[in-house]
C-alpha cells in the first residue's frame, strides 16, 4: 500500500512533498516522544503524531519515514510545511484523534513497524 492509497480512504489534507503519495508503507508507528521514533520506527512506516514543529520533519528525514501524520486538528507551523517539502518529507494532516486514525490505518491493513 502507498501513501496515496490511504489518502484517497481516509479523511487526510497533503500539507507538503505530494511527490511522496507513491512511497511505500512498511507498517505503522504512533509517538509524541521524537527519541522513541528515532529508535523504534522503521524505515518506510507512516508516523501519526500530535506535534507540529520542525523537529518531526528531522526525525522522519533521519528515519526514511514514508509519511508524517499530525492527528487530532493540530496544524503543522509554517516552517514544518516549509521544512518538510524542501527534504521531501509527506506531510499530511487529519482532524481525526490519533486513536481513531489508528484504528482506520489498522483496518486498511497498516500494521505496526
Amino acid at each position: 500500500m502507498t501513501v496515496g492509497d490511504f489518502v484517497e480512504r481516509l479523511p487526510l489534507t497533503v500539507v507538503a512533498a505530494k511527490n511522496g503519495l507513491d512511497n511505500q508503507v512498511t507498517g505503522g508507528y504512533v509517538s509524541d516522544l521524537l527519541s522513541n521514533v528515532m529508535g523504534f520506527a522503521a524505515a518506510g512506516n507512516v508516523w501519526v503524531t500530535m506535534q507540529g514543529h520542525q523537529n518531526i520533519i528531522a526525525v522522519a528525514s533521519l528515519a526514511g519515514l514514508a509519511a508524517v501524520i499530525v492527528a487530532g486538528g493540530i496544524e503543522p507551523e509554517k516552517e514544518t510545511a516549509q521544512k518538510a517539502e524542501s527534504e521531501g518529507v509527506t506531510l499530511l494532516t487529519t482532524k481525526l484523534p490519533c486513536f481513531e486514525l489508528v484504528g482506520q490505518l489498522y483496518q486498511l491493513g497498516i500494521k505496526d513497524a
